[in-house]
């Protein structure tokens, strides 16, 4: 921190309150509008007045209702922006996405703005550790939200992971098929394969790959919300004999499965469980076996975001590529394909948003107006930490051991046949 931001600080501690947090906001934001000359908006602060920045009309109006309200923002960053707009001490006229990637311009590293992310660092809420227990605790607080909340703004299979869209007019049901087909056939199903879903969540991987693919499924969940429904959902489809869900944690996982698959579930396993996570894989996955890895990372290591870990993920990790690779190849889990679909948990960021704002009045009833913004400010910062913030949604496929079967081209992938290569599946390094 530099001595003048320290001297600036001081003169906040002295009670210089209102006049510094002013100077302030509008020294800074002067400077962003410097590097980005496109960018128009309004600030509104406590007294009402009114500050304009930029040329022409705003595109949104950013409304500081008290001066604690800026003080949380300036003390720690995207938390404190975070609480006060969830307390209702920050108002957003316009599109509150427009106001979300401001943060992740380079205008506002270059400006003074950046010492704003330095007391975000040094403030971070540090990531619970996932021991069992701990993470039980951790799932219940996201995951056993009531499904009626959750049916009301997810797609009729209840999938709370990034979409596939394979055009720009898909639906979000027929993004969600698209992306289950397209892992089930990154995983080469065949009929009368066993495949675990580790994290099943609702279920719609399993229910799909059974019913298009012929498998048989065994789901791994800890919330008791989505075990309950997800045994309602088989029983009303019939699928008793081939998809069964356990109420387990992936560490008690049992026996050997042709195929393995998880979504969106890495995440809440915590820095410290990487490991044994990979472990797992390697003990529930037959040689020879392939598996698939969906999960949300970032492009370099140590990432935290206080506000999301605190409120939406507590527990959470986010990855880099080299975090997740590099154990899987200690354990002889050989990755031979990689996809980054960011912008595709983008657009389903909006899908989900726009729907919860078409049920605003049901959601209401459900949970107060402080959770309401809590989980917009969610959906739209994801979808701009996706689009500009350096997020990454990667689906890695992989083997355990050799497997030298595999298909020449990636043309399986999008209804083609290739060919495949046959050579015996002799390697020095299986175990």
């Amino acid at each position: 921190m530099t001595t003048r931001t320290s001297d600036s600080l001081n003169a906040l501690a002295a009670g210089d309150k209102g006049d510094f947090l002013r100077r302030l906001g509008t020294k800074l934001l002067s400077r962003l509008t410097e590097k980005l000359p496109e960018l128009s908006f309004s600030v509104v602060y406590w007294d009402n007045t009114t500050e304009h920045y930029g040329k022409g009309a705003p595109t949104f109006s950013f409304h500081l209702k008290t001066r604690e309200a800026a003080q949380r923002i300036i003390r720690d960053g995207g938390l404190g922006f975070g609480e006060a707009y969830m307390d209702g001490e920050i108002d957003i006229e316009g599109d509150l996405g427009d106001l979300l990637k401001l943060q992740y311009t380079s205008a506002f590293d270059a400006s003074a703005l950046s010492f704003w992310e330095k007391i975000r660092a040094a403030l971070t809420a540090f990531l619970h550790r996932n021991s069992i227990s701990r993470v039980r605790k951790n799932v219940s607080h996201h995951y056993d939200l009531s499904a009626d909340f959750y049916r009301l703004w997810l797609d009729k299979s209840m999938t709370y992971t990034c979409a596939y869209f394979q055009t720009s007019q898909d639906t979000l049901e027929q993004a969600q098929i698209n992306k289950h087909d397209h892992i089930c056939r990154k995983l080469r199903l065949e009929p009368g394969m066993s495949l675990v879903d580790i994290g099943c969540g609702w279920g719609a991987m399993m229910i799909y790959a059974a019913e298009h693919y012929g498998v048989n499924c065994t789901g791994y969940t800890i919330s008791q919300e989505q075990h309950k429904w997800l045994n309602a959902e088989i029983e009303h489809r019939g699928l008793g004999d081939r998809v069964q869900v356990r109420l387990q944690d992936y560490r008690h996982a049992e026996g050997q499965f042709d195929r393995w698959v998880s979504i969106g579930m890495f995440e809440q396993v915590g820095s410290q469980y990487v490991g044994t996570f990979m472990d797992c894989i390697r003990r529930v996955l037959k040689p020879g076996g392939v598996g698939l890895l969906h999960t949300i990372g970032f492009r370099t290591r140590n990432l935290k975001v206080p506000w999301m870990t605190r409120y939406i993920f507590p527990g959470g990790f986010l990855p880099s590529l080299g975090e997740i690779v590099e154990p899987m190849s200690e354990l002889n889990l050989n990755v031979y394909d990689v996809e980054d679909l960011r912008l595709h948990y983008g657009e389903t960021l909006d899908h989900w948003d726009k729907r919860f704002c078409q049920h605003i009045d049901q959601i209401r009833n459900m949970f107060d107006e402080r959770f309401i913004r809590m989980w917009r400010l969610y959906l739209k910062g994801a979808a701009s930490f996706f689009r500009y913030g350096g997020a990454r949604l990667y689906q890695l496929a992989f083997v355990h051991g050799t497997n030298n079967q595999g298909y020449r081209t990636r043309a399986y992938l999008y209804g083609g046949e290739p060919e495949t290569f046959s050579l015996p599946n002799i390697s020095k390094f299986d175990r």
